[in-house]
Order: structure tokens, then sequence, then C-alpha cells
């Protein structure tokens, strides 16, 4: 949620962010009119409430002294009038405020339907607009090795490691089963992952998938990603697409100490996405899928610090990828393909050498204060309390890693090597070897 005062004070950057991101400039219009008839409203109660303040003020003395017998015919008759103007400002002033309550609602959902101000550095445009602003290794010439890269449900079929048709009998499409070694490359990943993010001074975590529907909305994924959200009617509760909502959720409502921040966390968590219009798109594989884990890191701190901490985040998933020496790119997401919370994100992509190019793995994103807004965190040392910063990173998205570990690292026979990184975590193996 941005800032009233900014939304008020200068409405043309909000439009303008907007703009930007290809959503509707129009939603800064209707928060300016609910809130002006709110503050209307809010002024009418409070000169209401003056009056009313000011009239017992009269009419205290004056009733001391009817009880006294001091008063003569016309004093009394004032009195009388006075009890009459209370009795009748009373219901004025009860009225009025509840109108001014009946409006604040309208106020807070026009407030949440605008996304977080861009980074004004992010380049502008749709989900192809963007920046490279690295790119790591070079992809294998497999031509040049005398072999056709086989993709990853080849290769979990060769190694027993990945199973889709039973598990599509068992849940549907978009499920999968890793088996054997498959499992214990995820569990490799995972204590990578920990190891990583710990050495760097993380606390790690175990969140809840399911969480209410303010920690849900507090974090923005109940505007523009509802529609990829699962709802469980019956309890009022959500499944979580990445561990960034109950992190997020921890310091709800809390007043944390300065003197304590940068907070850093990593979560590792199922995660649960519905795909609602991915229809046609990656149905081969686990690369696009309804249920995964992952790692996510996620950071409360102070927003002058909040840049810094951004590229701090980066730095560690970068480390992650080079550990499994993966070829990839880091890219400056375009601000038509931010999430309603980023101001901005840098997305890193893997090269799948069947598919020809680069996907998505890991991604980080800077949301300012805006999550911190909704879901009323602030920190305070000296004064009155501020709201954080909150930034999100994931080190490690399994599916999706695994099949750039599975294509980049096969061989002619269908093996495929293990990146030293995780042989400490698979008794020191150096090829997971067929079925």
């Amino acid at each position: 949620m941005i800032e009233s005062r900014l939304l008020r004070s200068d409405p043309d950057a909000v439009r303008e962010s907007q703009t930007r991101r290809g959503a509707d400039p129009a939603a800064v219009d209707r928060f300016l009119a609910a809130d002006q008839r709110h503050r209307l409203a809010l002024q009418q109660f409070e000169e209401l409430r003056a009056q009313q303040k000011q009239l017992s003020k009269r009419i205290g003395p004056a009733r001391g002294a009817a009880k006294r017998g001091e008063l003569d015919a016309t004093q009394q008759s004032e009195l009388d009038a006075w009890m009459a103007q209370a009795e009748q400002l009373a219901g004025q002033v009860k009225q009025a405020e509840s109108h001014a309550a009946e409006l604040e609602p309208e106020v807070r959902s026009a407030a949440v339907a605008i996304d977080n101000l861009v980074d004004l550095r992010a380049p502008v445009g749709g989900e192809e607009d963007f920046t490279t602003v690295a790119t790591v290794g070079s992809p294998r010439n497999f031509a040049a090795e005398g072999f056709e890269p086989r993709d990853h449900v080849e290769i979990g079929r060769l190694l027993g490691a990945i199973d889709t048709e039973r598990a599509a009998r068992v849940s549907g499409s978009r499920f999968f089963y890793l088996t054997g070694d498959g499992a214990l490359l995820e569990l490799a990943l995972l204590n990578l992952a920990m190891s990583l993010a710990v050495k760097n001074g993380l606390t790690p975590v175990i969140p809840p998938a399911l969480v209410r529907p303010e920690t849900m909305a507090g974090t923005g994924f109940l505007g523009q990603a509802a529609e990829n959200v699962y709802h469980l009617a019956d309890d009022d509760m959500y499944l979580v697409g990445t561990a960034e909502v109950p992190l997020a959720g921890m310091h709800a409502g809390e007043i944390l100490d300065e003197t304590a921040l940068p907070l850093r966390y990593v979560g590792f968590s199922p995660c649960f996405r519905r795909e609602a219009g991915s229809h046609g798109k990656d149905t081969r594989g686990i690369i696009r899928v309804h249920q995964f884990d992952k790692v996510e890191m996620f950071t409360f701190c102070q927003p002058e610090h909040a840049e810094t901490e951004h590229e701090r985040l980066l730095g560690w998933e970068r480390e992650f990828l080079d550990q499994l020496q993966l070829p990839y790119r880091v890219i400056d997401v375009a601000t038509g393909d931010l999430g309603a919370s980023a101001a901005r994100k840098f997305d890193i992509e893997a090269w799948i050498p069947t598919q020809g190019r680069y996907r998505e793995v890991t991604s980080t994103s800077n949301c300012t204060t805006f999550q911190s807004r909704r879901l009323n965190i602030r920190s305070r040392t000296d004064g009155s309390p501020q709201h954080v910063a909150t930034l999100n990173g994931t080190l490690v998205a399994m599916p999706r890693v695994i099949v750039a570990l599975l294509e980049n690292h096969q061989t002619a026979t269908g093996t495929v090597r293990i990146p030293e990184a995780l042989r400490p975590f698979l008794g020191g193996r150096e090829v997971f070897e067929l079925a």
C-alpha cells in the first residue's frame, strides 16, 4: 500500500507508475475521490464534536447552579435550550461518526487497488522488454560433442528420477513424482541452499503453507495474482505460492527494534499455484507445475538500506547458481511484468538446452514499504515508528533448477554429472547413473 500522503501530494507520480506497469492510472483518482469523501466526513464529525464539547462546558456549570437554586427563570430557560441542543448534537455526532466509519473500507479498498511505485530505473514495457544485466557462462555445444541433448523428461525416465505419468493418474496434469535420485537431488539442493543461507547469516524457517486472507492480501497476492492462488473456501484459508507470504506475515502488527534490523530469514516450503492462463504452455515435464518446493529468502530492513539489500540478495542467488555450474543471465524485469508489490525485480534465467533459451529459475524483488504498510510492520528507536522495507529472493525453485541441472550436465549415455558443490550432500557421488 502506498503512503496516503504521497497519493495526495503527488498523484501524478503514482499515475505515471501505474501507466508504466500497464495498470489503471484511474485507480489513483478513485482513491482521491474516496479519500476526499472520508476526510470531509471526518471534518464534519470533528466540527460537531467540537460544538458538543463547547456546549458541555456551558451546561456543566449551569446545571450545578440549577441544583443549588441559583438560576432565575431566564437562565433556566437558557439551560433547557442548551440541553435540547445537546441532545440533538449527540445524535448528529453519532451519525457523523458512523458515516465516517462507513467510508473507511471504501478508502482502504481504493488504496489497496494501487500497485507499488515502480523504480524509475526499471525498463518500461512487457515481458520481453527486460534489460540484460549480466550473462554468465556459455551454453554447451552438444553438436561438437557429437550428440543431441535429451530433455529433462527423457533424462528423468532414464535415471528413474521423474515420473509425470503416474502423477497424472493420481493428481492430474502438471503434477510429478521425484523418485530415487530425483528425490535425493532435491534434498541435496535444499541442503546446499540452506548451508549458503546460514553461512550468510540468514535464520532458517519452515513456515506454514496455509495462511489467512489478511496475510495473503497483505503481501499483495490477492490482486493481479489472485487467479493463481488456491483458496480453501470452507476454511477461508489460502495455500501459499511462495514462502514469501508466511515470512512477511511473521511480524505483522509488530514494532521491531531498529537495532535488530536487518532481519533476514530463509524459508523452505511447498508452494501451490493454479497456473491459470497457462493453457498450452510448458505442458511437457516439470517446468510449470501446480505444486513444488522452494527455498525463499526474506528481509526486513530500514527503507534507506533496501537498495543495498536487494543487491545482496541477488549476489547470494548468483553465488548459488555459480556453484551449480549452470550458464545463466541476470535480467532487470520490465515494469509490466512486475508483481503488484515489487518496485524492482531481478530474475536469473538458466539456459535450457533442449528449448534453446533461458528460463527463469530465481528472482529477487524490492517491495519497499508496500507490504509493511498493509501488514503494519514498523521499527522504532527514537521518535515515532516507521514502516520497514521488505525484500524477497528465491535461492532455489526445485523443479526448474532440477530441469537445468539434468539438461546442462547430461552425457551422451544419459547419465548426469553432479556439480562438485552438491557431492557432499549425495555421499560423494560424481554421477547419476542410469536406473
